[in-house]
């Protein structure tokens, strides 16, 4: 399948590290002109030699997602210097632990300003460009906890489940531009912002006996699946989350198939 996304304009947030720089590296490989952000330089320092290698247009750029002045000017720069956005995917976002009995305010407050408040932002931000252009791919990161929580993972869970609803509502009402609004699902991939790979044997072995494909995630793995959102392949798909996830309990005791497999 080609996916063909030469030559589009793509704002990719949380740019810097795991799922999101290689959300950047999987457009960078498609060919088209990818706008990084994050909130520290340091954490974009890896894009400016990887451009390099690619002889591509593209530009990184220093953003607080939960900052309503940045995230405009991340999207008017963006515009200005391309003359158009046609892909935003909203990776950018933190976690926040805690029992509800034990979880503070600042906890549950930032998890919501960034995660909620900088999807919000920033799509707020790039509507009426896309529906000045009447086109457009919007791509939003939740999480299986929206599907699943954990315990412990209110403020997270409950900011990724408010970004499913965001997304449904913005597919809605962005529909008659032909602008396409969409959220994936990641499972347990390991990245900079949980302790996956870090764990103790036992307790790896407890969480990998929850999937299907019983293995952890690839960040490259979720890449693979925003390209295809972001493309024309995707183009009758809108309003939905998709779960990468590898078949977190698509059944129950996924194990168990595999105990079945060593048998015979």
């Amino acid at each position: 399948m080609l996916l063909d996304l030469e030559d589009k304009v793509v704002v990719v947030t949380g740019a810097g590290r795991g799922i999101g720089r290689a959300i950047a590296e999987a457009f960078l490989r498609e060919r088209s002109i990818v706008v990084v952000s994050d909130v520290s330089a340091s954490a974009l320092a890896w894009f400016g030699p990887a451009l390099a290698d690619t002889g591509l247009d593209g530009s990184p750029a220093i953003c607080d997602v939960s900052d309503t002045a940045s995230v405009n000017s991340m999207i008017t720069g963006a515009a200005d210097r391309y003359g158009r956005i046609d892909v935003l995917v909203n990776n950018a976002g933190i976690m926040g632990e805690g029992l509800i009995s034990d979880l503070d305010d600042e906890t549950w407050d930032r998890c919501f300003d960034v995660n909620v408040g900088g999807v919000f932002k920033t799509c707020r931000a790039v509507a009426p460009i896309m529906k000045s252009q009447r086109s457009g791919r919007i791509i939003n990161a939740a999480s299986f906890a929206a599907i699943v929580p954990s315990i412990g993972s209110a403020a997270y869970a409950a900011s990724k489940a408010a970004v499913v609803q965001l997304t449904r509502t913005l597919a809605g009402e962005l529909g008659p531009w032909n602008v396409t609004v969409n959220a994936y699902a990641p499972g347990m991939i390991p990245s900079g912002i949980n302790t996956f790979a870090q764990m103790e044997p036992a307790a790896q072995d407890r969480l990998l006996d929850t999937l299907t494909l019983r293995r952890w995630g690839e960040p490259a793995e979720v890449a693979d699946l925003i390209c295809f959102l972001a493309s024309d392949a995707a183009r009758y798909i809108t309003g939905t989350l998709v779960d990468v996830s590898g078949g977190k309990l698509a059944t129950q005791l996924p194990q168990r198939a595999y105990e079945i497999a060593e048998q015979s």
